[in-house]
């Protein structure tokens, strides 16, 4: 070979190895220093099957099936926990509750693990720390016993509402900076809290409730990585939008955009969400999947609202189906996750973010009909039934009567520190040994208020009490309802007068 040619073929070897080592580097440095690290939910059970899904089959595209940056932290032997993810900084224990004002002003008195530079967590920063391992309770329960939070509690110190403290067992409202641009409750000014007990994100007053009393959260404060939570979203031109905080693509519009599902408005359940998903072929790309919740919540958008900007709780960037809600006003949609929000037995309900109103039918605390109204703000995340018909809902579910919708919108996601996860689990609808064993036993434990209420209204024979059966306010059957059955059992039945909780 000439060994001028020899020469000139080495030098453009050695260039263009140095570009591609380069190129892998930078990838790596990258990747290594993304401002908004997104950590996993830590879910690593398939439920609603009977076993493990393949690509294409129903069920397959859950929050299990996929597995991202895993929990990691580091106790530092001095009250403070580092998250090896993010690089937040976090004291270990909330210590008693407090008023907001008193959580706002306490951040520059604190002197934990001998730092002076603590803050009040946004609620992107506190939502980073959410386990969704944890079970949802049952708001009326006495007892913690079997139940699990949202929350690791190897590293942080956790506590249940306490009844001697006036509380139910899902008051451990943890307090954020982030504060709500529209207003609840009535024009109640509100910041949006995470539930560690319940697993949720909702609006709470930062001062009186509509009882009167002044709420108290639990605090942590936090320090370092000051960049966390801040997107920096780019439009790439093709239907997509990449964040490069997180290293996340989404579709620009939504299955509304797309006319998706097998309704044309875009809206479906949450199997045919995890299809639609799965089975996507959009921009180029074919493997979108469906969003978990702390990737959908990452692109919320807390400084906008249909009722500050007439947008969602999202970037101009993005783009939005609108919708007529339940009230007749315009609004935008509930979205989709892949995870579900498990209770102890069961898992019939999915997690979604609203990013337009999240109404309620409200009671005011003196009694009489229930209000429409948005309870818990723009960008707050509750769970809807997976499947079903959201008219079996006339007045919404929950203490606050959460607006029902099961047909909701989804927006996909692709890339990030995503992989196929390794383990997973089927819970499926077999219950395990051990639920069964609790179900059989929590029966032989119903109070005999709930058999006899059981008795008087069971007009059939069957055991349970029917919608139609029910003699009650009509809106207050799916009160009882915890499971959305459409059905009262004696598990689920009132031991006394009911107790009513305007603020959950």
């Amino acid at each position: 070979m000439n060994q001028n040619l020899l020469e000139v073929m080495m030098k453009r070897h050695c260039a263009l190895g140095w570009l591609c080592g380069f190129m892998m580097w930078t990838a790596g440095f990258a990747a290594e220093t993304l401002d908004y690290a997104i950590v996993d939910t830590g879910q690593n059970l398939i439920y609603n099957a009977n076993k493990l899904p393949k690509e294409s089959e129903i069920w397959y595209g859950q929050d299990a099936d996929y597995e991202g940056n895993q929990p990691s932290y580091r106790d530092n032997g001095d009250g403070t926990v580092t998250d090896l993810n993010t690089g937040l900084m976090w004291q270990a224990d909330p210590g008693k509750k407090v008023t907001y004002e008193e959580a706002v002003s306490g951040a520059r008195l604190c002197s934990t693990g001998g730092h002076t530079d603590w803050r009040l967590p946004t609620v992107k920063e506190l939502y980073s720390l959410i386990d969704f391992n944890g079970l949802d309770p049952d708001p009326r329960a006495v007892s913690a016993n079997k139940l699990k939070p949202f929350i690791n509690t190897k590293f942080f110190k956790f506590q249940y509402g306490k009844q001697s403290d006036g509380d139910r067992i899902i008051d451990s409202q943890w307090a954020t900076s982030t504060i709500s641009v529209g207003r609840v409750m009535n024009q109640m000014q509100a910041m949006f809290g995470v539930n560690f007990a319940d697993g949720r994100i909702k609006g709470y007053p930062t001062g009186r409730t509509p009882r009167g009393d002044i709420k108290k959260f639990y605090v942590i404060y936090v320090r370092d990585n000051p960049n966390y939570g801040k997107n920096d979203f780019i439009d790439n031109g093709d239907g997509t939008v990449t964040d490069r905080a997180t290293g996340l693509m989404w579709m620009q519009g939504d299955s509304g955009t797309l006319k998706a599902g097998k309704q044309s408005d875009g809206k479906m359940d949450w199997a045919d969400a995890l299809q639609w998903a799965e089975g996507l072929s959009y921009a180029g790309y074919d493997d979108w999947r469906l969003p978990n919740a702390k990737e959908l919540q990452s692109i919320v958008d807390y400084t906008r609202s249909p009722d500050t900007t007439n947008s969602p709780a999202l970037d101009p960037v993005f783009t939005a189906t609108p919708i007529i809600n339940e009230g007749g006003k315009t609004d935008f949609g509930f979205y989709w996750t892949s995870t579900t929000h498990a209770g102890f037995s069961t898992w019939d309900k999915a997690v979604y973010i609203a990013f337009g109103r999240a109404l309620g039918f409200m009671q005011s605390p003196n009694g009489g009909s229930k209000t429409l109204m948005d309870v818990h703000g723009a960008g707050a995340q509750r769970s809807d039934p997976k499947s079903g018909s959201a008219s079996t809902y006339p007045t919404g579910h929950g203490p606050q009567g959460d607006v029902i919708r099961i047909n909701n919108f989804v927006r996909c996601v692709r890339g990030g520190e995503c992989r196929l996860a390794q383990t997973k689990l089927v819970i499926g609808y077999e219950q395990s040994k051990e639920q069964k064993t609790a179900k059989s036993s929590d029966s032989k434990n119903v109070s005999d208020g709930a058999k006899r209420f059981i008795q008087r209204l069971d007009r059939d024979g069957d055991g349970k009490v029917s919608r139609q059966e029910f003699d009650g306010p009509a809106n207050h059957f799916s009160d009882f309802d915890r499971n959305g059955d459409g059905y009262i059992t004696a598990d689920e039945a009132p031991s006394g007068p009911p107790r009513l909780f305007p603020n959950r």
